[in-house]
């Protein structure tokens, strides 16, 4: 295990996204990529980004109103990274197929969420 690679930060978001706990994993993962100086060429430092999309997805499904859709916005922006770090990747990664569905998957949500009419009080 590289240390320098923030590894523990990596699988204590992991542990708390299966956990349900989506702001827990996202504050480890955004830590990850607060620090790319010391994971520059680390495998911790692109899945970070996909963790953090894992995560805002999840809070944007347990939440309502406002928070989840700010949610759904972190999470396609955070997809859209982890995309474009991998955009030269092979495209049969099982990884970068999943990221692709999940990113397809939660803007298609968002559309839905926006377009609904106002309804009469």
């Amino acid at each position: 295990m590289n240390i320098s690679c923030l590894y523990p930060l990596y699988v204590r978001g992991e542990a708390y996204l299966a956990a349900g706990r989506g702001n827990a994993a996202a504050t480890e993962f955004q830590k990850i990529i607060d620090h790319t100086g010391i994971v520059w060429n680390c495998w911790t430092g692109a899945l970070a980004h996909l963790g953090v999309a894992r995560a805002n997805a999840l809070q944007s499904s347990t939440s309502k109103g406002a928070d989840a859709d700010a949610a759904r916005v972190r999470a396609l922006t955070a997809y859209k990274d982890f995309l474009t770090l991998w955009k030269d990747a092979d495209p049969d990664i099982p990884i970068l197929k999943e990221a692709k569905r999940s990113t397809r998957s939660c803007n298609s949500r968002f559309r839905v969420a926006i377009d609904l009419p106002l309804q009469p009080t």
